[in-house]
């Protein structure tokens, strides 16, 4: 399971690569999906990876991320009694953990938006006109994309 977080603007972007972040539902900048890890993903991540940050997150993570950012439609936050009577699953903790081992979508719960809005990250970024591996935050992560999620909780 990848997490996306659009952490670059709209300005100067190429039509293909603006209509591909608009099919990520990466709309504007501290936006953040989920995305399954299959061919069709991998490709869209790959074209748009000089305007996000991407890697592989955690649960510990996704729960944090569910419980502090999580709405459903109408602006309503997600609780651990909504989970319970609309879902299978007791708490947010089970559904998190469910939706990493790929057992459910965010889809199985209704009214539940698949965007979190997130904060910009404290301390500010490592920088956005340079890739990880250069010491920058755009492109592959890795783990560290969990660091960089708790820092915009």
């Amino acid at each position: 399971m990848y997490a996306l977080v659009r952490v670059r603007g709209n300005v100067n972007v190429r039509g293909s690569i603006e209509d591909t972040l608009k099919m990520l539902r990466l709309h504007r900048m501290n936006h953040c999906v989920l995305l399954s890890d299959n061919p069709h993903n991998k490709g869209m991540i790959q074209k748009v990876k000089d305007y996000v940050a991407y890697g592989s997150i955690d649960v510990e993570t996704l729960t944090e991320m569910l419980k502090n950012r999580g709405t459903l439609q109408g602006g309503a936050k997600l609780t651990n009694e909504y989970i319970a009577e609309n879902t299978d699953f007791p708490s947010i903790e089970a559904f998190a953990q469910a939706v990493i081992d790929g057992n459910t979508t965010f889809k199985d719960v209704p009214a539940l938006k698949p965007v979190f809005r997130l904060h910009p990250p404290r301390k500010g970024h490592a920088g956005i006109k340079r890739t990880a591996q250069q010491g920058g935050i755009l492109g592959n992560n890795g783990e560290d994309i969990n660091l960089l999620l708790k820092k915009m909780r």
